[in-house]
């Protein structure tokens, strides 16, 4: 958990929900709202899955 706790990649993408929850707010609701959701939640996900391998590639190496 500390892997992706402490990636600065991580970091900033989970912060980026900042944003996305200020254009809901502030912003119309319609389908970019969505679109940014779905956009920021891809993110996350890939640069999760960019941790996890570049872990698992080190752990490999030993």
């Amino acid at each position: 958990m500390r892997k992706y706790l402490l990636n600065w990649g991580v970091v900033s993408t989970a912060l980026g929900v900042v944003s996305v929850i200020q254009t809901t707010r502030n912003g119309s609701r319609d389908w970019r709202v969505l679109l940014a959701w779905a956009s920021w939640a891809l993110s996350l996900a890939v640069v999760v899955t960019s941790v996890h391998d570049h872990s698992k590639e080190l752990e490999s190496r030993r």
